[in-house]
């Protein structure tokens, strides 16, 4: 008797075209423009749809007068799409790398915290033993770096995960949680003061992270649940050097982590405001996805960060 193909059988049969066209499908919404961008014609690109659609046995867009839209089959799909490209994309450089005698190259994605420590003295104790190694970093939210994650643009992570959307395919490394404090610059009129209120703080321009960030929800609750107004002189970055030049320029406010600025605040240029915001952020890990064979270069650098974690934060001194 012959047994029907599963869908691994199907999905096996899915080819690099099918998942670029997939690509270019989602990027412009639209069946000509996404053959124009993959170089064939419109036919073709809805014989191919037509065969992914056929082969896995779903829906994976929905038709309408604007174009085409994901169903949430093709969302799925789509997302794996990304990371396997990306994977293949990353393969390609790491060959091209080995074939040259170099030792590969690892991406990694921090937030700002550990972006300032733990990430770098990670990074120059494996340049000591292996200066080959490409090492690519980004500094942004936790969000976007976890999405980046997901869909294989980065190896590793050091940041939150902060909902459950792609929680399961992750590995979490649990490593310190980040209270923040008010930073000002050196001599501001509010660093003098001992009977600080959040009035005072209200009162003056704020630097402040991205609209949907955690962190912008925590400060702008901070104000409300004081009754003040949420600051309306305000200047959005997520970039510290922005941030800590802005600080240094002007009579700005921002919540940072005293040591992500310590080098500033000891060089007197910067200082901590006498006002306990109670403002945290849960704990910061180190983050990869679960069941990802790394890299050898992306391996190295995962030990170097737990390495250096141990004696960087002291709470997990004698931890595995």
């Amino acid at each position: 008797m012959t047994t029907a193909p599963g869908p691994w059988t199907n999905a096996s049969r899915l080819k690099t075209r099918h998942l670029m066209l997939l690509l270019h499908l989602h990027e412009h919404g639209s069946v000509l423009r996404a053959a124009e961008a993959a170089a064939m014609t419109q036919p073709a690109a809805s014989k191919l749809l037509a065969e992914m659609e056929d082969m896995l046995g779903v829906k994976l867009f929905e038709r309408h007068a604007r174009g085409v839209e994901p169903t949430w089959y093709g969302q799925v799909l789509i997302r794996r799409a990304r990371s396997a490209m990306s994977e293949i994309g990353r393969a390609t450089e790491e060959i091209a790398a080995l074939r040259s005698g170099h030792m590969g190259q690892v991406s990694i994605g921090t937030v700002v915290n550990p972006g300032t420590n733990l990430v770098p003295q990670a990074i120059a104790e494996v340049k000591r033993e292996f200066p080959d190694i490409l090492v690519r970093v980004e500094m942004d939210y936790s969000r976007p770096l976890v999405a980046r994650l997901l869909d294989g643009q980065l190896d590793l992570v050091i940041g939150r995960i902060l909902g459950p959307e792609g929680a399961a395919d992750l590995t979490f490394e649990a490593l310190a949680d980040e209270p923040h404090s008010v930073i000002a610059r050196a001599g501001h009129p509010l660093a003098s003061r001992d009977d600080l209120h959040y009035a005072d703080l209200a009162r003056h321009g704020w630097i402040l992270p991205p609209a949907d960030s955690v962190l912008r929800a925590r400060l702008d609750a901070l104000f409300l649940e004081q009754g003040l107004p949420i600051p309306q002189n305000i200047i959005e970055t997520s970039s510290l050097p922005v941030m800590t030049s802005l600080l240094r320029g002007s009579d700005l406010l921002a919540a940072l982590p005293v040591e992500s600025v310590a080098p500033y605040i000891q060089a007197k240029l910067l200082t901590v405001l006498p006002i306990d915001v109670g403002v945290r952020m849960e704990s910061f890990g180190i983050i990869y996805r679960r069941g990802h064979v790394l890299p050898p270069a992306a391996e190295r650098m995962l030990l170097a960060l737990r390495t250096t974690a141990r004696w960087l934060y002291p709470g997990l001194r004698g931890s595995g």
